[in-house]
């Protein structure tokens, strides 16, 4: 009986201590195999050709680093169909931030307009709207005769305007962009009496379109909030409201249109010509990244949407925008900036801004590599706190991939220093001088 007993310690005593050895394995297992394999498999991004995308042109740059994630054919220009409108839209929503108009002004409807055809609001000779009005369903709805209307009231005639948006393309650094008019039509669907005298058609390349929607975002942001209505009643007598051509819009979860409507997604603006064939320039949010996504000459109206569901799963599937400084922080072995004729000979210094850089997906900030470049200035005293002392420069670059990301932040003093007196700056010019003997 007592060996049994013994026997069965004994026992109790090897299973335990195999059980510890396994639970010991597995808790290192968690700690050190799974999150390498898991780092692994995040850093993984697929080929672009992989996506399989069906269409002329296409490219998706996130807007916060200047990124582009994807590019196919993004520097040739095509037919741009209605995103053209995004130019007229952008000129309109300057010259009411400047002062020229104003969203209220009373607009009348001329002949050109009258006669635009198209995607239109089937604007009559001598009706009258208002600036706001007209930009909006010219935005939602894609009303060409809308463009034509606010053109000729803003510049005395479409051509004028027209002017004014390859100006404003050139200011923009929009290389591979020209117009002749301000809807997106084809030269032989203008109304004949208002044809451009020069040859030509309107083109822009995909990543001049991505140019046009990023100014956006930065200059005019309220144009996102008019693309991103999903109808817009222009006339109290319409029967219907005007239907945004999006269909991609998030809010259209709960519409007939839910099964193209994507997360995050809030604008902008669609096109269409038989030269162009079906066109879409889009930008979507999510997890604090926003991206545009820019197709071109695809073959179908619902074709350019799921083709944008390709684009935009491409990168909120592989990439994530991720803070790797942040900002008040010392980037090591760059603490201190010398200071003239200060109380203090030098002083602490921080970055003014967080830097973020766009990282393969689940990657570990705190792994990440990258090169910085600080270039101090000497300060001369007094300053005050946030005083710049110079810049830091920080450079990544995702393994495997050919994007440089690069980021140029201030570097300014954390303290205030006063100026020194007479006295204090004279001994230190006296130990200078001693121990530079010694």
């Amino acid at each position: 009986m007592r060996e049994n007993k013994e026997g069965s310690k004994t026992f109790k005593r090897k299973y335990a201590k195999g059980r510890d050895y396994f639970i010991s394995f597995m808790i290192l297992l968690c700690l050190f195999v799974i999150p390498v394999s898991a780092f692994a498999e995040a850093a993984k991004i697929p080929s672009i050709q992989s996506v399989n995308l069906e269409l002329r042109s296409a490219v998706l740059v996130e807007p916060v680093t200047g990124q582009v994630l994807l590019s196919i054919n993004a520097d040739q220009a095509y037919a741009p169909a209605s995103m053209t409108k995004m130019m007229t839209g952008y000129i309109i929503a300057d010259k009411v931030k400047k002062g020229a108009i104003s969203w209220n002004d009373v607009v009348t409807v001329k002949e050109n307009a009258s006669q635009t055809i198209g995607s239109r609001a089937y604007l009559a000779l001598g009706e009258t709207h208002t600036v706001q009005e007209l930009f909006t369903v010219m935005l939602v709805h894609s009303a060409n005769d809308a463009a034509v209307a606010l053109a000729e009231y803003v510049s005395g005639s479409e051509q004028q305007f027209v002017t004014e948006m390859n100006e404003e393309a050139k200011r923009l650094g929009m290389e591979k962009s020209y117009y002749i008019n301000v809807s997106g039509l084809d030269r032989t669907d203008m109304p004949l009496p208002f044809r451009p005298q020069e040859q030509g058609e309107n083109v822009m390349s995909a990543m001049d379109v991505a140019t046009l929607v990023k100014s956006i975002f930065q200059d005019h942001p309220e144009m996102l909030e008019v693309t991103s209505m999903p109808s817009y009643q222009f006339r109290a007598t319409d029967r219907e409201p005007f239907v945004n051509t999006n269909w991609m819009l998030e809010s259209n979860k709960d519409s007939q249109y839910k099964k193209y409507a994507y997360e995050g997604l809030d604008g902008l603006k669609t096109g269409f010509t038989d030269s162009a064939g079906y066109c879409f320039a889009s930008t979507a949010e999510r997890d604090g990244m926003r991206l545009i996504s820019v197709v071109m000459g695809t073959k179908s109206m619902s074709k350019r949407f799921t083709e944008t569901k390709k684009v935009l799963d491409y990168g909120f599937d592989h990439f994530e925008l991720k803070q790797v400084v942040a900002a008040k922080s010392t980037p090591k072995g760059m603490e201190m900036v010398l200071v003239k004729s200060g109380t203090k000979t030098e002083v602490p210094v921080l970055t003014e801004q967080a830097v973020s850089f766009l990282v393969p997906k689940g990657s570990d900030a705190s792994q990440l590599s990258y090169q910085t470049n600080f270039v101090p200035q000497e300060l001369t005293a007094p300053f005050a706190a946030g005083a710049k002392a110079g810049t830091i420069t920080y450079t990544y670059q995702i393994e495997g991939k050919d994007m440089i990301q690069e980021k140029t932040v201030n570097m300014v003093a954390a303290d205030e220093v006063e100026k020194a007196g007479w006295v204090r700056l004279l001994f230190r010019s006296i130990w200078e001088v001693v121990s530079g003997l010694f």
